[in-house]
């Protein structure tokens, strides 16, 4: 019976184990990005609840510039996963390639942004400390996109051709460092100068520069093993894989920075609120990624796995891996649920020094900690059905319902904040409820079973 059970749900290709050998390094590869931006707004509410939502606001609005071009070169993990299931390995690197000539151009475009950035958090209307810290924030992190950029296309690689454990050791070494330098630069330890939110970007970017090191020797080592003898052979432009990467990763960097730019604004409206409600959300939201960030991991797993099955010409196959993946994230969702729901005092209590003099701020994030528990398996089922329709090539209406979704959040917000001036807790309580709609549509999408006849590489030749 037990061995039944074990081949039935973990055995063979498409089960859990399989889909665990991937996933399990992404997941504590995204989980040591977690730690780094949870350990920077907590180090920073050492100093003031202000400096945490500026944190927040800030490295959001960064993000949100980055995401068209992180989502356009991430594609490259379903297309790498896609050569090597049709047998054509040696187009991986060259994939890579292209993600990397992208990340390049795209680096001019950030800087360009920044003048955008600015005019956003002035429009939006923080208070003048918070605008002032997010700003300063901003800036230092928006010089160092290149980095992240360039890191994401070589992470794409390795978690297309199923070696993610080179991708875990960078995101733990980034981590390590990350910490080091922002406990010692945020409040002045180790004989450093107190250097506060310029400290955490600092940090931020010099964690990330050791991780990019990492993943780049790490990529250079691998090329002998996938057939290209001479590195430097795939150091070209391509023009049919890169036509390719541009067909089938624009929806998805298209949707990624969509949803950014609607989470971000939806933050942003938060904050609004003023100050206490801002540090309450930025509580919220910090222990929402805990429970969301290293489900990307499986995430990863589930697009690779899709996509080197269809690749190979199996969706049968790719359809197991999906429920295998539904089965892993809804086991890690209920341990989240729990501590949500169990434990919200003490969560809050770790981002306020001195809770008992900050009472309303310390209720209102304990209230929300515990409603985020109603969206948890959704987020876990979205990122599982995303991830395979995007590993099949199911791009573009996988963008459609996702940002349609989240831009219709955000009006949400905007209606119950500036329209109909609810109070925080009401508005809280209906954007939350709402959230699991997108799991829905995206089961929707998949149930109709349209991925299965999507073609993105031919066998051996394209």
């Amino acid at each position: 019976m037990i061995k039944n059970f074990l081949n039935k749900h973990f055995s063979g290709s498409g089960g859990i184990s399989q889909l665990l050998v991937i996933a399990m390094p992404m997941v504590v590869s995204q989980t040591c990005d977690t730690v780094m931006m949870f350990t920077d707004r907590l180090f920073l509410s050492q100093i003031s609840p202000v400096h945490m939502a500026a944190s927040m606001s800030g490295g959001l609005t960064v993000f949100m510039f980055m995401t068209f071009f992180m989502g356009l070169t991430g594609y490259a993990t379903a297309l790498v996963a896609q050569y090597l299931g049709s047998g054509n390995e040696k187009k991986c690197a060259i994939v890579t390639t292209q993600a990397l000539i992208i990340s390049i151009i795209a680096y001019p475009i950030m800087l360009a942004c920044i003048p955008i950035g600015h005019w956003m958090f002035e429009f939006i209307g923080h208070n003048e400390q918070q605008l002032e810290l997010s700003l300063i924030y901003f800036d230092i992190l928006m010089f160092g996109t290149i980095i992240g950029l360039a890191r994401n296309s070589f992470n794409a690689f390795f978690s297309g051709i199923g070696k993610t454990r080179i991708v875990m050791f960078s995101s733990l070494v980034a981590m390590v460092i990350n910490v080091l330098v922002n406990y010692a630069l945020i409040l002045g330890n180790f004989g450093f100068p107190e250097m506060g939110i310029k400290g955490a970007a600092i940090g931020t970017i010099i964690g990330g520069s050791c991780g990019l090191l990492i993943v780049a020797a790490g990529y250079v080592l691998y090329q002998r093993e996938y057939g290209i003898d001479d590195f430097y052979k795939s150091l070209h432009f391509d023009a049919i894989v890169m036509k390719k990467l541009f067909k089938f990763g624009y929806p998805g960097g298209l949707e990624f920075f969509l949803n950014l730019l609607a989470f971000d604004l939806t933050v942003l409206i938060f904050h609004s609120y003023g100050a206490d409600v801002a540090a309450a959300v930025t509580i919220a939201f910090n222990w929402d990624l805990v429970s969301f960030i290293p489900l990307i991991g499986v995430n990863i797993g589930v697009t690779s796995l899709v996509g080197r099955f269809m690749g190979g010409g199996n969706p049968d196959l790719a359809h197991r891996t999906t429920m295998s993946g539904l089965k892993l994230v809804s086991c890690y969702s209920v341990l989240m649920i729990v501590l949500f729901v169990i434990f919200p005092k003490p969560l809050v209590a770790m981002f306020l020094p001195d809770p008992e003099n900050a009472k309303a701020l310390s209720n209102l994030a304990e209230y929300m900690i515990s409603l985020v528990a109603c969206y948890v398996i959704a987020d876990g089922f979205s990122l599982v059905y995303s991830g395979a329709l995007r590993g099949s090539g199911d791009t573009f209406w996988t963008m459609i319902i996702s940002v349609v979704l989240h831009w219709i959040f955000t009006l949400e917000a905007i209606l119950m904040v500036s329209v109909f001036n609810l109070p925080p807790k009401i508005t809280w309580a209906i954007f939350v409820l709402t959230v699991p709609l997108i799991s829905i549509a995206f089961y929707l999408r998949y149930r109709s079973g349209k991925w299965r006849k999507i073609k993105v590489v031919e066998s051996g030749n394209q």
